[in-house]
């Protein structure tokens, strides 16, 4: 369990403050094998994640789903046959807050 899934998400407004470049670079070492991607402008952590079949790919979007419905806080999820992609990213500031970086994290967690 790393340190950054057991801080709380905070409610995230549209005048929240985006991470910094600081920031970014402590988050990202608690989670590696997540990518910054930048689409439309905007910062989105995205990693795709792979499974033996379809059914345990659904079941892993599910657990997913369940933790962003838990933190009220929910990513982009494309579910394939044996791969499931995860982007997260705070739509009212358009770009990254702790809260993606702590969900990322989060699923990682429920990927075990």
């Amino acid at each position: 369990m790393s340190e950054l899934s057991q801080h709380a998400c905070e409610a995230c407004k549209i005048d929240a403050p985006r991470v910094t470049e600081e920031e970014i670079s402590a988050y990202r070492k608690q989670i590696p094998e997540w990518q910054i991607v930048e689409r439309d402008g905007i910062m989105q952590l995205e990693r795709a994640f792979t499974f033996p079949d379809f059914k345990q790919a659904l079941a892993f979007t599910q657990r997913v789903g369940d933790i962003a419905e838990e933190a009220d806080h929910h990513p982009a999820l494309l579910t394939e046959w044996g791969k499931v992609t995860v982007t997260w990213w705070s739509h009212k500031i358009k770009g990254l807050h702790k809260n993606d970086f702590i969900l990322a994290a989060r699923t990682d967690e429920v990927a075990t």
